[in-house]
């Protein structure tokens, strides 16, 4: 992790524990974001941007959590999902 993070990264696991359950760069990612997201919250004076992203890598750590869930979601799909209709151009204007 950044030294730009200062003690961000000693201090996580106390304020968000379920970042225990990320990968290592997964847990580089969210800090990442997570700084980008609350400077640009807080220059708008609205924190909900911020409340998302943690609902998302919350998320994300419960998938990591359960060997099913995680099992389920990172595996190749079997068999051929058939063709995409091709749809006319004309309906995507309406």
């Amino acid at each position: 992790m950044s030294a730009a993070y200062g003690v961000v990264p000693e201090a996580l696991p106390d304020a968000v524990p379920w970042v225990a359950f990320l990968p290592a760069a997964d847990v580089d990612e969210f800090l990442t974001e997570f700084v980008a997201v609350a400077q640009k919250a807080v220059a708008l004076g609205n924190l909900s941007p911020l409340t998302s992203l943690l609902t998302q890598w919350r998320n994300t750590a419960e998938i990591h959590a359960d060997p099913v869930l995680l099992a389920l979601v990172t595996r190749e799909p079997e068999g051929d999902f058939g063709p995409v209709p091709i749809r006319d151009l004309d309906e995507c204007d309406r």
